[in-house]
Formats: C-alpha cells, structure tokens, sequence
C-alpha cells in the first residue's frame, strides 16, 4: 500500500508540471495549425461585415436585372396593352426592391460600423 502512494506521489509529482507546460505553450501550436489549414486571422464581425456587404452587392444585381427584363419585354410588347402592363409592374418591382435594398444596406452598415467601434 505504501508503494503504491509513493508511486502515485511520484508519478503526480513528475507529471504535474508536464501538464501545466503544455497548457501554457498551447497558443503557438494552434497559430501553428491554423496557418497551414488556411484559417484567417480576421475578426468575426469583420468577416460577418463582409458576408453582408457581398449578399447586398448580389442582391442589388439582381433589382438591377429584373429592372432590366422589365424594360427588355416593354421593348418588346410591341403595342401589346397586357404585355405592357407586365412589363411596368417588372420596373416597378424592381425598383421598390432596389429601395429596400439600398435602405437595408445603409441600416446595416451603419450596425456593423457602430459594433466594429464599439470594442
């Protein structure tokens, strides 16, 4: 019994400081392991940020498009009353849409400004 507490008492001993080592140098190995997995060093908001601004650029091409078909098929209605009306209410989505977008953009950059200062 004593040499199993002596052994335990050892081996505690030895391996304690092992341990609180290898809790103290843990930050260079994961910089170490993240730079080959090619994970970024950016700040979430900051990449969150961009996400927004990428979603609003795309969503603004397509307001854009729609506005576009709109005027496409009022080109191309040829006196047509019905196809004309199609085509208005395609320009006048789209710009209503382009509104929002914009509104929306403008709200949320403000946001992400405001929580990137904050801290």
């Amino acid at each position: 019994m004593k040499k199993v507490a002596l052994f335990l008492a050892v081996f505690a001993l030895v391996v304690a400081p092992q341990l609180a080592l290898a809790a103290a140098n843990i930050e260079p190995g994961l910089n170490m392991l993240a730079s080959p997995l090619g994970l970024g060093t950016r700040d979430l908001r900051e990449t969150i940020a961009s996400i927004i601004n990428v979603a609003m650029g795309l969503l603004g091409i397509v307001a854009v498009l729609i506005i576009l078909l709109g005027g496409f098929k009022w080109m191309t209605a040829m006196g047509n009353d019905e196809n004309i009306k199609k085509a208005k209410s395609l320009i006048i989505a789209g710009v209503i849409g382009l509104i929002i977008i914009l509104t929306a953009y403008a709200i949320a950059t403000f946001v992400v400004n405001s929580i990137l200062k904050a801290v």
